[in-house]
Order: structure tokens, then C-alpha cells, then sequence
């Protein structure tokens, strides 16, 4: 029985061996563009004469996205359709998508025209050099100060934080190896952290400059509205990269720094009390004191909690290995 939250997919046809490249591309309101993008898809896949797929998500469109989808479909063997029930959001997309694509390269971008399809070779060639994952850097954009100063903000706080060094973690051009997108698990609004992702899981990142294009058609879906759940979700990446496996360190170090400050306010009040007879009406300094103190103890007993509850949850630690020679 079909779920709310199952996709509807087109007929595809059964390839018997993996393509080249897999083009990923979520949309949401993009019927006026899907058209173009096809065809200079269709172009520059031809003139670079690999195999590939297009896998389109539609992520819940009220428009007539899906109309145009079934019409290219019909029309070119290589596009693919996914059709979600509602609008899920962008990670969902990929989730889907990567779960679909058969192809060596898997390469995702937007579906508004500011993504430029002729950068594919130059991402592929990118990968060739050793790279798992190479993530396109709009070096030069054509969008509203409400769209870029939120993005520049961002992007910048995020290198310092995940000490990825890449100049934009948002860009929708990026190329992937297979192994890549089908080892990174992405939910919520992670998507845009999948360079940082893959960096903790040992593959090796890179960027290299891509062309960025005025948008055409529709209007801009991202704005200072998203920065704070930005932010929030990298707290999420940082805290499952580093700690997931080891929670008793970060609320441990917590617990060990609290107590050992409440444990010196309290020393300086009981010598106080010694030394004088009396606290000399420092009882806000002992209140802070003991409550410190307290919420230290509370810390560490969370974090031997966590630890014990990360180890009976996670059995088989997972190691990410490149080869093996034998």
C-alpha cells in the first residue's frame, strides 16, 4: 500500500551495466526551466560522448513541472521522473536520487538554469585527479544581496567550524563518486553539508570555480530565513561527526570544567568561612558555586549515559577503507 511519503516513479528502462554519469536534480517550481536544461544537458553530455541518466525529483510542484516531466521522459529514454506527494525538501530529493543513480559519476545541480551543465566535464576531470567529491564555487553570482550575503555568511562560518576548506558549501553543482553518495546518509536540511559529511568519513574534497547564471524563471527560495536552521544543522553535523560514537567527551569536558569552577568558588567560600567566620554576604557566589558544581555531576552522568546507550546502539563501528592488499 503506498504511503504519504512514497515517491511515485515513471517506468524506467533496466540498464544491464552502469552508466558514466548520473545527473541528480531535485526541483520544486521549475516548469519553465526544465525544458532548457534538458537540452543543454542533452548537448553537452553529447559533445563529452559519455553515457548517462537525468533523474528528476520532483519535490512536490503545484505547477506544471510534472506535465513537463512526463513529456520529456517520453521523449529522451535517458530522463527519469520521481515524483514525491508533497514537498519533502531538498535532502529528501537527493536521498532518493542517489539511492537511483546506477551511474560511475553522480553529478547534482539545480534545476533553475543558474547551474551551468557545461561545467560537467570540468567536475569530472576534477575527480579524475584522486578526488571523491568536488563541489563547485560560484565564484562569481548573479543573485539578490538576500540570497548571497546570507550564503557568504554562511559559508564562512561553516569552513572555520568543519575546517573543510572549501569556499561554497551551498553551491547545487557538485560531483561525486558512486561509493560517495551512496555511503553519506542525508535528512532535514543536511544537503548542504555534504562536503563536511564526506570529509569526516575520510574522502577527499575539493572545489574548483563553476559558471553561475541570473535565474530566469520563478523566484529565489532561499534567504536569511534559512541561516538559522543552517546553523542548527551544523551543530547536528559537528556533534555526529565528532561525538556520536564518543558522547562521554563532549558532555564529560562539560561536566569536568563546570565542576572544577564550582568546586574553586566553593573552596574560596569555605576558606573564607575559616579565615573570617563568616562569608561576608557572598551567598550569590556560593549559590552559583554549588550550582555548578551540580550541573557538572549532571554532565558527566549524561555523557556515561549517552556512552553506554551509543555503544549498546552502535555494535559494529563502521570503518571507512579505501583498499586493501593482499
Amino acid at each position: 500500500m503506498n504511503t504519504q511519503s512514497e515517491p511515485q516513479s515513471l517506468p524506467e528502462t533496466e540498464t544491464e551495466s552502469p552508466l558514466d554519469i548520473s545527473l541528480v536534480i531535485p526541483l520544486f517550481n521549475e516548469e519553465e526551466s526544465l525544458r532548457p536544461l534538458t537540452q543543454k544537458i542533452r548537448d553537452t553530455m553529447d559533445m563529452d560522448g559519455r553515457s548517462f541518466e537525468v533523474i528528476f525529483i520532483d519535490d512536490g510542484s503545484t505547477d506544471g513541472s510534472m506535465a513537463v516531466l512526463e513529456e520529456l521522459h517520453a521523449a529522451h529514454p535517458e530522463v527519469k521522473v520521481i515524483q514525491f506527494r508533497r514537498n519533502f525538501g531538498k535532502a529528501a530529493g537527493y536521498t532518493v536520487g542517489f539511492q537511483k543513480a546506477i551511474g560511475t559519476f553522480v553529478i547534482t545541480m539545480d534545476a533553475d538554469l543558474q547551474d551551468d551543465p557545461d561545467e560537467i566535464p570540468s567536475l569530472i576531470a576534477k575527480l579524475d585527479e584522486g578526488y571523491d567529491l568536488v563541489s563547485g564555487w560560484k565564484k562569481k553570482r548573479f543573485d539578490p544581496l538576500g540570497k548571497t550575503l546570507p550564503s557568504k555568511f554562511f559559508n564562512w562560518v561553516t569552513g572555520r567550524v568543519s575546517g573543510v576548506p572549501i569556499h561554497d558549501f551551498n553551491c547545487g553543482l557538485k560531483a561525486y563518486r558512486n561509493e560517495v553518495v551512496k555511503d553519506i546518509r542525508v535528512y532535514g536540511e543536511l544537503h548542504r553539508y555534504i562536503p563536511v559529511l564526506a570529509h569526516m568519513e575520510g574522502y577527499r574534497v575539493s572545489e574548483i570555480p563553476v559558471k553561475h547564471h541570473p535565474r530566469q524563471f520563478g523566484v529565489t527560495k532561499y534567504g536569511w530565513g534559512r541561516l538559522m536552521k543552517g546553523f542548527l544543522d551544523l551543530l547536528t553535523v559537528m556533534f555526529l561527526g565528532r561525538f556520536m560514537a564518543r558522547p562521554l567527551h563532549l558532555f564529560g569536558t562539560m561536566g569536568v570544567v563546570l565542576g572544577t569552577l564550582g568546586m574553586g568558588i566553593n573552596l574560596f567560600i569555605v576558606s573564607l568561612w575559616f579565615q573570617t567566620g563568616t562569608i561576608q554576604n557572598r551567598h550569590p557566589l556560593l549559590i552559583l558555586g554549588v550550582l555548578m558544581s551540580v550541573l557538572g555531576v549532571l554532565f558527566i552522568c549524561t555523557g556515561l549515559l549517552a556512552d553506554m546507550i551509543a555503544r549498546s546502539s552502535l555494535p559494529n563501528e563502521k570503518f571507512n577503507i579505501q583498499r586493501t592488499l593482499e
